[in-house]
C-alpha cells in the first residue's frame, strides 16, 4: 500500500509576523475564508480601523463567502457588533474583533469603552460628506455588509425605478405597516418614508425572502435594550438597503426511510415471532393470516 510522508520546512520571520494559536487556525467550525479574514484582522495594526468587509474585499473573499465567514465569526464569539447613533441622527455599527471567543456581555463591556463621535464616521460613496446637511432624515452611513462591487454594476443600494414596481409591492406595504408590532423603538415611522421602505421591502420579497424573514433581520438589527431611537425611518431605510442572497435549507437526511414498495405496509398487531409487515386495504390491523 502506497504512503504519504510529508516533511515541513519552515523559517521564522525576524519581523512583520502575528503570533495565533493553534485552536484558531485549526477551529473545527470555521470555514478557510473565516480564519483568513479573522487573521488578516487581528494581524493589522492596533488603531488601524479597517472594516471586516473591506479585508474581505482586499482578500477576495467574495459576497457569499465573507457572509458566511462573518456568520461563522459571530457564531464562535470571535467578531461582535453594536449598532449605535451619532450626532446628527447618523448610524454606526462598531465591531469588536478577538483573538479569543468573548461572551456577548464581554464584548459590550468592551465596546462600552470605544465611544464613536460623528467626527470618526469615514465619508464614502454611499455616505456623502459627514456634517454637510442635508434635505429630510439623513442618509445612514455606510458602516459594514458585503465587499463592494464595481461601481458600474453595484446598484443594490438603489430603490426601483418608478418604472419598474415590484409585483408584491402590495405585500410589501404590509409589512412595512406591521414593523411597528415588533418593538416600541419602531412606533413613529415617518408616514412620508413609508413608501420608500415598501420598494426596499419589495426588494427583499422578490429575492425569495419571506415577510418573517424580514421582521427578524429587522430585529436583529435594533439597539439593546434602553437604546433610544430618534430616527427609526432612517435605521429601517439602513438595515433593508441591502438584500443579502436566500439562504436555502439544507436537505433533509437520508435517515432510514423504507423502500416504496414499503411505504404503506403496516405492522401486524397478532401474535408473530417477528414483526410482519403487511399492506392493508383499508383500516384492518391484523394481516390475512391472523384475520
Amino acid at each position: 500500500m502506497a504512503s504519504t510522508v510529508i516533511y515541513r520546512h519552515f523559517n521564522a520571520p525576524s519581523r512583520g509576523f502575528t503570533q495565533f494559536s493553534h485552536e484558531l487556525i485549526r477551529h473545527p467550525r470555521l470555514s478557510s475564508d473565516a480564519v483568513r479574514l479573522l487573521t488578516w484582522q487581528l494581524s493589522l495594526p492596533q488603531e488601524a480601523r479597517e472594516s471586516l468587509s473591506r479585508t474581505a474585499e482586499r482578500a477576495r473573499i467574495g459576497a457569499c463567502a465573507f457572509g458566511r465567514a462573518k456568520r461563522q465569526l459571530k457564531e464562535e464569539g470571535f467578531v461582535h457588533e453594536r449598532r449605535m447613533q451619532v450626532g446628527g441622527g447618523r448610524w454606526v455599527t462598531q465591531q469588536l474583533v478577538s483573538s479569543t471567543p468573548l461572551t456577548a456581555d464581554q464584548a459590550a463591556k468592551i465596546l462600552a469603552r470605544e465611544p464613536v463621535a460623528s467626527s470618526q464616521v469615514t465619508p464614502s460613496p454611499r455616505n456623502p460628506a459627514v456634517g454637510a446637511p442635508a434635505v429630510g432624515e439623513p442618509v445612514t452611513p455606510s458602516t459594514d455588509g458585503h465587499p463592494k462591487k464595481d461601481r458600474a454594476v453595484d446598484t443594490s443600494n438603489l430603490t426601483p425605478e418608478a418604472g419598474e414596481e415590484s409585483p408584491r409591492l402590495e405585500e410589501a406595504r404590509a409589512l412595512v405597516g406591521a414593523l411597528p408590532l415588533l418593538s416600541s423603538a419602531l412606533l413613529h415611522i415617518p408616514r412620508g418614508m413609508r413608501d420608500e421602505l415598501a420598494r426596499l421591502a419589495a426588494r427583499w420579497l422578490d429575492a425569495g425572502h419571506t415577510s418573517a424573514d424580514v421582521h427578524r433581520h429587522v430585529l436583529r438589527g435594533l439597539p439593546g435594550a434602553g437604546t433610544p431611537v430618534h430616527r427609526p425611518g432612517g435605521l429601517l431605510r439602513y438595515l433593508l438597503r441591502d438584500v443579502p442572497p436566500r439562504e436555502l435549507p439544507p436537505p433533509p437526511a437520508p435517515g432510514n426511510r423504507l423502500s416504496p414498495r414499503l411505504e404503506e405496509a403496516r405492522e401486524c398487531a397478532g401474535d408473530h415471532i417477528q414483526p410482519m409487515l403487511f399492506r392493508p386495504v383499508g383500516d384492518e390491523t391484523h394481516c390475512a393470516a391472523c384475520a
